[in-house]
């Protein structure tokens, strides 16, 4: 996903049908693989991000969810990093 989706907001369904609309708040890559970090516009969850990975099929971009608990840790672990030499600067 390239920067142009900043401004962006996403509307979500989670599990039980329901809408929930994110912002964008940044992006990062790890192996060769491009996530986006999002956080709930609206609700208890606004302090919380959630991070995709984006996969591509024919010039299409698609989040998908991480299944895979070490990569989500090793992302969850990177943005972290990042997010705080941001804050620093």
């Amino acid at each position: 996903m390239s920067n142009a989706h900043e401004n962006e907001n996403l509307v979500l369904i989670d599990e039980e049908g329901n809408e929930i609309e994110f912002g964008f708040v940044g992006s990062i890559e790890s192996e060769g693989n491009e996530y986006v970090v999002l956080s709930p516009i609206e609700g208890e969850d606004m302090d919380e991000i959630i991070i995709f990975k984006v996969e591509k099929e024919d010039d299409e971009e698609f989040l998908v969810e991480i299944e895979d608990d070490e990569e989500w840790e090793k992302v969850a672990d990177l943005w972290d990093e990042v997010s705080e030499e941001t804050e620093t600067e």
